[in-house]
């Protein structure tokens, strides 16, 4: 019997990116290479206004509220800086350099 044995793909050489300049998040002010595009109020609420966000703040967003929360009470930058979860939130990353960031997944959504 003959064993076969099944060879990875190579991958092609990775072409670095060019580098970009960095981006000031809306909510922490921190410099960052990666923006994500936030809606003030949600997209599926018919939402058009947009603001740039570090991909940590965007993730804790949509961890800590619903939209439904976002929508009604958190529909703009200061009142989302004045929300105390953020708010302490907002401390900590501030001190953070522009690295991944892994954020949990709440089950207390508001």
């Amino acid at each position: 019997m003959v064993k076969v044995v099944k060879r990875r793909k190579q991958q092609p050489d990775l072409i670095p990116r060019q580098i970009e300049q960095p981006k000031r998040c809306a909510l922490c002010h921190r410099e960052v290479m990666h923006i994500t595009r936030h809606h003030l109020i949600p997209r599926s609420k018919g939402g058009t206004e947009v603001v740039d966000l570090c991909v940590p703040c965007h993730k804790t967003l949509h961890s800590f509220f619903s939209n439904r929360t976002l929508l009604n009470e958190l529909h703009t930058v200061e009142s989302l800086r004045q929300e105390p979860e953020i708010a302490r939130y907002l401390e900590w990353i501030r001190k953070q350099p522009d690295r991944t960031i892994r954020v949990a997944r709440r089950r207390d959504k508001r």
